[in-house]
């Protein structure tokens, strides 16, 4: 029997579309899960840009007031891809209508909205779930699985990263995601809350932190509202002042006694996506790079010393969710896949009523430590992780 779900969107810029296409597929790569997403209504301040939306995916009504997608009585999930600044009051709106929730990371401007938006959502018993994609890569999940398994003993130390060019062009357009005022933190929030949350997954909650930032490039051109996007570049005209962080560099303690390096930069120069992850034991050890998504290099200590370092191994239909999508080894996914994965186990779990993983619990996990290592900037010293 099938169990339809009405979703509302919120924000139809490039992740907006990102989601709406992904509930698309959900009934079509998960059949037996007998989930039918039902796209109800989408919102944008730009009306060209909602109505675009809303021929392009389908949905039956589109709105230039975000209120309206909570208040719709056909919307029982409501997805949130508008500008950090507005998911506070949009989260707060959608929680005390009784709806589930979906947001993109780092769900608040900073800490301390992040851990607001999640005692909301606590408190009015709805479901969430956020947006760490990269956690749903098959290889990534087998990680996990050999690690719970003990394949690789114990666990001695880890190393990750997130370097995304996007913004290596000083000529890159001052989007909200560069302004305090909009984003609220930048490369912490943007990118180094995916690096927290796979260190999370993979290797444990962590003990403590100190950190150091960087703004490499202090002025940028000004956006045109409602056009483009976080990668679109101007030249020639006005500038603004970038108000947040472009580097984020940080040394870890882990509560289970792993030592290790968190590093994310979105003005690099070299690499375009690369959100990747070292993790060593007694036993072996795994490395997996985004740029190379479908593949995973192992080491086992147990092996045949005569081959001497990583196993190359390929995504194929033994790891988690692939055969949703290839029947062979070899056959890629990519990323909108993993965002498709990420919003069958969101509905998923909303037909189950059962709170799903990462949902705003793991949201505040990462924030909280985002908030031991802002505090380290200023200092200078060790910071214990600590409830927000």
């Amino acid at each position: 029997m099938k169990r339809t779900i009405g979703i509302g969107v919120i924000g139809m810029g490039w992740m907006g579309t990102v989601h709406s296409r992904a509930y698309r597929q959900v009934s079509d790569r998960f059949q037996e899960s007998g989930i039918q997403p039902n796209l109800v209504i989408c919102g944008d301040e730009v009306e060209a840009r909602g109505r675009e939306a809303q021929e392009r995916f389908g949905f039956a009504r589109c709105t230039t007031d975000w209120q309206r997608v909570i208040a719709d009585p056909d919307v029982e999930v409501v997805n949130i891809a508008a500008p950090n600044s507005m998911h506070l009051e949009i989260a707060q709106a959608a929680a005390e209508a009784g709806k589930h929730i979906f947001c993109e990371k780092p769900v608040g401007r900073n800490p301390q909205e992040t851990a607001e938006i999640a005692r909301v959502a606590r408190r009015a018993n709805v479901l969430t779930f956020v947006g760490y994609n990269y956690r749903w890569a098959p290889v990534v999940q087998y990680a996990r699985q050999l690690i719970l398994e003990g394949k690789l003993g114990r666990l001695t130390h880890y190393r990750g990263r997130f370097f995304a060019g996007y913004a290596s062009n000083p000529h890159g357009v001052l989007s909200w995601r560069f302004q305090r005022e909009f984003a609220g933190l930048g490369t912490l929030g943007d990118l180094m809350s995916h690096v927290v949350d796979m260190a999370h997954m993979i290797a444990g909650p962590i003990k403590r932190v100190v950190g150091n930032c960087e703004t490499f490039i202090p002025q940028r051109p000004l956006a045109t509202p409602g056009t483009g996007t976080h990668f679109s570049v101007s030249a020639g005209g006005p500038m603004g002042e970038v108000t947040n962080e472009d580097y984020v560099g940080v040394l870890v303690n882990f509560q289970n006694g792993v030592h290790g390096t968190l590093e994310a930069c979105r003005v690099i120069q070299g690499p375009q996506c690369q959100m990747a992850f070292e993790v060593h034991g007694t036993e072996g050890a795994i490395s997996w790079d985004f740029e190379r998504m479908n593949e995973i290099q192992l080491y086992f200590a147990s092996d045949d010393g005569a081959r001497g370092g990583y196993t190359r191994t390929l995504s194929g239909p033994t790891h988690p969710s692939h055969a949703d999508f290839n029947p062979g080894p070899g056959l890629g996914l990519g990323y909108n896949d993993l965002k498709v994965i990420e919003a069958h186990q969101f509905l998923q779990s909303v037909a189950n009523g059962k709170q799903g993983e990462p949902g705003f619990g793991e949201a505040l996990a990462v924030a909280d430590v985002l908030a031991a290592i802002e505090k380290s900037w200023e200092t200078q010293r060790w910071e214990p992780i600590q409830s927000l």
